[in-house]
């Protein structure tokens, strides 16, 4: 059902470090040109660390692990290449369409290739009002079942972060603060949530997931909370003066569940002239180069 490209197949064949790569980010994230540059750079710093990056995508309906520049570029410049969590994936692949896959589906993917490292900016989670809207990521239920460690800014801002670290505990998926006994919250280095676990080397990382998969039968991710250095994040009084002004403004417009996200992230880049599009870009590459070391511990 995958494919590979040249490259990906060769280092898995060769039991050498991977690192897997989602594509929405690149897709529906940024614009041209700057998502092909961004793409490019987030690659780089993977080699640059000794491991191979695998994008991830659906090309005319195969999932493709390591998409090549050409077919990233094509996903690009396709119109309405559609957004595809877990439950479309096979739904696009029966209509052979293009398809940039989200953080959950990275995951699925990545765990049927037998990648274990996933580098992304930030997790789903439960959104706020959840309890009446029932608006929960994929993200989560996924994380609870794919033996996957994604390495994340934490997850993002805008939602119910209190919520998501107690679903995350009730799916028995371990949070670890790299370097920090604090949840970051995505665009800023501390959300205000505490962290039971520390780690502070690739190395404690890679052994919590051997132990993690050797009691749990190769089942279920874990999640790395690295946090963007203060000096990179977005200015928190900047921050929460833009998600307080985006919240009442969806109320306002009457949106609820899965339209929120996109419209809240679509107001931070303009309410901060770009500020935080900058911040994400930062966050996504200090990811890459935390799991790529990750992945080569883990080996």
């Amino acid at each position: 059902m995958l494919t590979y490209s040249p490259e990906v197949k060769a280092a898995l064949d060769a039991h050498q470090p991977v690192v897997a790569l989602e594509t929405t980010l690149i897709v529906h994230g940024l614009t041209a040109p700057d998502n092909l540059r961004v793409a490019s750079e987030i690659e780089d710093v993977i080699r640059a660390e000794g491991a191979v990056p695998a994008t991830i995508g659906l090309v005319a309906g195969v999932p493709t692990i390591g998409l090549t520049a050409e077919q990233l570029g094509a996903l690009c410049a396709s119109p309405n290449v559609p957004k595809l969590s877990v439950r479309d994936v096979p739904i696009a692949m029966a209509l052979n369409s293009h398809g940039a896959t989200t953080v959950a589906s990275t995951m699925l993917l990545a765990a049927r290739a037998g990648i274990r490292v996933f580098a992304t900016g930030g997790l789903g989670g439960v959104h706020r009002e959840a309890s009446t809207t029932f608006d929960e990521s994929a993200d989560l239920m996924t994380l609870g079942r794919e033996p996957v460690a994604v390495v994340c800014a934490g997850c993002k801002s805008i939602l119910d972060i209190g919520a998501t670290l107690e679903r995350l505990e009730t799916l028995n998926v371990p949070v670890l603060g790299y370097r920090t006994r604090r949840f970051p919250g995505f665009y800023l280095n501390d959300s205000g949530f505490p962290l039971d676990w520390q780690v502070d080397t690739p190395e404690q990382i890679a052994a919590t997931m051997r132990h993690h998969w050797a009691l749990h039968d190769t089942r279920g991710g874990l999640v790395i909370a690295n946090p963007l250095p203060v000096e990179q994040q977005l200015d928190p009084a900047l921050h929460d003066r833009v998600l307080a002004e985006g919240l009442a403004e969806a109320t306002r417009r009457g949106l609820r569940g899965k339209p929120v996200s996109p419209f809240l992230l679509g107001h931070f880049h303009a309410a901060t002239h770009g500020e935080s599009l900058r911040v994400n870009i930062a966050l996504v590459l200090n990811n890459a180069r935390l799991a790529a070391r990750v992945a080569k511990a883990y080996l």
